[in-house]
């Protein structure tokens, strides 16, 4: 039988894209949920995407070996994966259609603490559609438990 614990936390989602030598950031703040199972850590959230009109659902998937998969799910279908140093295939599908999208993991940092639950997540990683690269990511996550 599974182990379950659901728990109430806050996440911070810093994304910097750097495409053509031009950087862009983006900041999330959300309230979510961490769902532990086994020792799969899912952390779970909502967030807005430019042109979406509704707020997209968002699991990042943290296994025991340090792999890590981003996936978003609703109007936008997206499946990240993350292995340190390792090119992953995927597929991304938009309201305009399917695209075959890969990752190419740099960086891969997941720091965890049990009491309060929280942690840190860092990603660096290079996102390719076919051989064209679409830009460099840095992606930090950090999140905690909620204060009561």
């Amino acid at each position: 039988m599974s182990k379950r614990e659901k728990t109430p936390i806050n996440i911070l989602v810093k994304t910097e894209v750097t495409k053509e030598q031009e950087l862009k950031e983006f900041l999330v703040e959300v309230k979510g949920n961490m769902v532990v199972i086994n020792d799969v850590i899912y952390l779970r959230y909502e967030e807005l995407l430019e042109g979406i009109d509704k707020p997209v659902p968002v699991t990042i998937k943290i296994l025991p070996d340090e792999t890590v998969t981003l996936i978003r799910s609703g109007d936008v279908k997206m499946k990240l994966n993350f292995s340190y140093e390792e090119k992953r295939e995927t597929t991304y599908a938009t309201p305009y259609g399917m695209m075959s999208i890969s990752t190419m993991t740099n960086h891969l940092h997941i720091s965890l603490k049990d009491n309060p639950q929280s942690g840190d997540l860092t990603i660096d990683y290079d996102l390719f559609a076919g051989e064209e690269k679409l830009g460099t990511y840095h992606l930090m996550i950090n999140f905690s438990g909620e204060n009561r």
